[in-house]
């Protein structure tokens, strides 16, 4: 434990001395640094009661509120889904950008699907029961609409630097649609704290865990293997990460999807009890019996609506930072290309992992269901032979695609705060951090992290009610 304490003090100097040097931009970086090298339980409990607090109900009706008021002021903008998919493989030609609109819809996914696709609805199903997975499917329908909303307004008001790069996010729709720039500053805080923690130390923790208990590889080796394969992609920018996430992402969840069809048609005669158990229990937790949680109502819709929310990240304003940088002219495509973000994790991956989880635990039931990570492990050993290294190799590159995103995301809210010359800065400590994540204990991080992921989405839900108008009407105004 001393030797972990010794490291995450060495890493709290670098950043006081780069804060130092660099007008103090880092002065947020210092202050999770300082935490971090803290072995202070007394911390971890006050930071966690507060992230438990927003998490709980407060950000449950602000996030969700957001999605209902958005998708009836819209007129319902999911039923374009369908044209938002098409959309996604076609170029805007001649349009001004960095990266195709399909590659920053793949930078978006890399970040958003992750652990918390596999493991967070078996957690969710552990905790609240089968109906956990309904309301968390309805929170991903319902948060089309404010995905939408995120990627026009971040086309809307993007601006475009003197390297000849777009950028724009919450950040610029506070500023330059609002005039809340103090706001902005908090947002990007608040963006650049979350991307060290669960867009990055808790993912490379979470795959040098995985690779030691699966492989029995030490775990400064996978961290430096992961620091490495990142850096060759980090140091190449937003069009590094988006050319590997437009290969990387497709083909990994592919892969996860076959290996859910799979289980699903070896339970198949399990899959209709299991949806009509899911639908039952989201009203009557109690319906569940054999051995599912029986708890409330209020718990099942809890833990499934947080679920939901926390996986596809709609309104917590990461996605629109990459959106703003899609090769398109218009802020209403590339509303409905980002869009179909929520649709792909939630709606269709978050229930393939329900489904597969529920019809798993009904077909064996010496599954047992108080741990999310042992339920999802039960569920794809039934694979034959390669169903335990399918999971293992979904959840290490669901990991290391969201550590790529999220780099993005926080070198985007650095820039915004300090100028582009502090990017460079920010890479090296978010490579270093890599490394860091996978060597040494997490608790305090990840604390950390669920609370700056609330704080960031208070801002950004901000402009997207105060600006709904402006969503409106370009929507009306392209229909």
């Amino acid at each position: 434990m001393s030797g972990n304490v010794e490291l995450k003090c060495r890493f709290a100097l670098i950043l006081l001395f780069l804060a130092q040097k660099t007008n103090a931009v880092f002065c947020s970086f210092c202050v999770f640094a300082y935490l971090c090298s803290q072995n202070d339980t007394i911390v971890n409990t006050i930071i966690q009661t507060i992230g438990d607090f927003l998490w709980g109900w407060p950000m449950i009706v602000l996030l969700l509120g957001t999605h209902i008021f958005l998708t009836i002021r819209l007129r319902f903008p999911q039923r374009k889904i369908f044209k938002a998919i098409r959309l996604s493989v076609k170029r805007d030609e001649g349009s001004p950008g960095d990266v195709s609109q399909f590659g920053a819809l793949a930078t978006s996914l890399a970040a958003t699907i992750g652990t918390g696709n596999i493991v967070g609805v078996a957690t969710a199903v552990a905790l609240g029961g089968p109906g956990a997975i309904f309301w968390c499917w309805v929170t991903g329908v319902f948060g089309i609409a404010t995905k939408y909303a995120e990627g026009l307004l971040a086309v809307k008001y993007r601006v475009k630097t003197r390297s000849g790069k777009m950028i724009g996010g919450p950040m610029y729709a506070l500023q330059k649609g609002l005039g809340l720039k103090w706001m902005a500053i908090l947002f990007c805080i608040f963006t650049a704290v979350a991307s060290f923690g669960i867009g990055n130390m808790v993912q490379s923790n979470a795959i040098s865990l995985l690779c030691q208990e699966s492989m029995g590889a030490p775990e400064w080796v996978t961290g430096l293997v992961v620091t490495l394969v990142a850096a060759l992609v980090i140091l190449f920018g937003v069009k590094g990460i988006a050319r590997v996430c437009t290969t990387f992402v497709p083909l990994m969840a592919i892969l996860y999807v076959l290996g859910c069809l799979y289980i699903l048609f070896v339970n198949g005669e399990y899959l209709w009890p299991a949806i009509q158990l899911i639908i039952t229990s989201a009203f009557n937790p109690e319906a569940a019996g054999g051995g599912f949680v029986g708890g409330s109502l209020i718990l099942t819709a809890r833990y499934g609506i947080a679920r939901g929310l926390f996986s596809n990240e709609s309104g917590m304003g990461s996605a629109p930072i990459v959106a703003a940088a899609a090769q398109t002219k218009d802020p209403v495509r590339q509303a409905l290309v980002s869009s179909s973000a929520t649709f792909w994790d939630t709606v269709v991956i978050c229930l393939l992992t329900g489904l597969v989880i529920t019809t798993s635990i009904l077909a064996y039931p010496e599954i047992t269901y108080d741990d999310g990570g042992a339920l999802t492990k039960a569920a794809f050993s039934k694979i034959p032979t390669i169903g335990s290294p399918l999971l293992t190799f979904g959840v290490i590159t669901f990991a290391f695609s969201t550590i790529l995103g999220w780099s993005y995301y926080g070198e985007r809210a650095v820039e915004y705060l300090g100028g582009y010359r502090v990017v460079w800065f920010y890479r090296v400590l978010f490579i270093v951090a890599i490394f860091f994540g996978s060597v040494f204990e997490l608790n305090l991080v990840w604390s950390l992290s669920d609370l700056m992921n609330a704080l960031m989405a208070i801002p950004n839900l901000v402009s997207l009610l105060l600006l709904s108008g402006v969503v409106v009407a370009e929507t009306r105004r392209h229909q």
